[in-house]
């Protein structure tokens, strides 16, 4: 008999498919009365698989009696009450150092495009407007500050990076980095006034929520640009609308966002912005790797061999 896990969110097409060949998969989002629901097969469900965005609500936990692992297809455990998770002895995975890469380098990509204005240059070019008057100016990157706010993998990773333009670099984190010539500084307010580029790289829990705020805007200063690959929950974005409308800074490339898929619709209207639709992992390379971690997650469990990248 197949082991039943319940998926909270739509997953990729070919990773469902896959644990619907392998597990009696009972599809949450699909559930019109959920109470009934779980009523009737809360307390048979063993695991769940669910997305870094999406999480776990609390109360639904608590609904499963029987639930061993939370299997995450993504890095982000913000949604997930964890604490209560390890009263449980519930295991939690992530696809853990998997995506790093890829959020790195799209960190990089969004520092390029708006210190060169990559997409304002090419509607201008595709306008014909060259034909009339040369292109506005740029900025470098090479050479520039940028602070990282969180130097986990990920933002150690954008440092690297970043290393590789020859920037100096700065950072907040708990923990000193070993890395020669790298600063660290006491707070984000420091971070921030130090900073050319400030590039958050934290996890979206309440203890970050709006951390970026008009006074943290204001001392990254006329010339900063904000970096997000977080969360969009990190930032204030009334505040952060507010200072690039007003060119309190000087622009923001941006993943992520407080609502999404559904943005504040007066994002549409900077033009000096990069907009991304939460697409740092979104490479087909990283994407299988990243289904293949979940199934192996919940092979090796079922197994009883244990999860493969449980978090600490």
């Amino acid at each position: 008999m197949k082991q039943e896990i319940l998926i909270i969110q739509p997953l990729m097409p070919d990773l469902s498919e896959i644990l619907h060949q392998q597990y009696h998969c009972h599809r949450l989002y699909e559930q019109t009365d959920v109470a009934l629901f779980l009523s009737q097969h809360g307390h048979k469900i063993r695991a769940v698989a669910t997305r870094g965005d999406v999480g776990l609500a609390a109360e639904l936990m608590a609904a499963l009696p029987a639930l061993e692992l939370i299997t995450v297809f993504g890095v982000g455990t913000d949604a997930i009450d964890l604490a209560a998770a390890r009263d449980r002895n519930i295991t939690v995975t992530i696809t853990s150092d998997i995506l790093t890469d890829d959020v790195a380098d799209l960190a990089l990509a969004l520092m390029l495009s708006t210190s060169r204005q990559i997409v304002a240059q090419d509607t201008f070019l595709r306008s014909g407007a060259w034909q009339q008057r040369p292109p506005q100016l740029g900025n470098k990157l090479s050479g520039k500050r940028v602070g990282i706010m969180g130097l986990g993998k990920i933002g150690a990773a954008i440092a690297r990076r970043c290393a590789g333009f020859d920037m100096q670099i700065g950072y907040c984190n708990s923990r000193q980095s070993d890395e020669p010539g790298w600063q660290r500084f006491g707070d984000l307010h420091q971070l921030a006034q130090f900073s050319d580029f400030l590039v958050l790289a934290v996890p979206g829990d309440a203890r970050n929520r709006k951390m970026v705020d008009a006074e943290i805007l204001s001392a990254l200063g006329e010339q900063g640009i904000l970096i997000n690959v977080a969360r969009g929950a990190v930032v204030n974005e009334d505040d952060l609308i507010e200072a690039l409308q007003t060119q309190r800074i000087r622009g923001a490339g941006l993943d992520v966002f407080d609502s999404e898929p559904g943005i504040d619709s007066r994002f549409a209207s900077l033009n000096n912005t990069v907009l991304t639709p939460h697409i740092a992992s979104a490479t087909a390379e990283t994407r299988q790797a990243m289904a293949q971690n979940v199934v192996d997650n919940l092979a090796g469990w079922f197994k009883g061999e244990g999860a493969i990248t449980p978090i600490g």
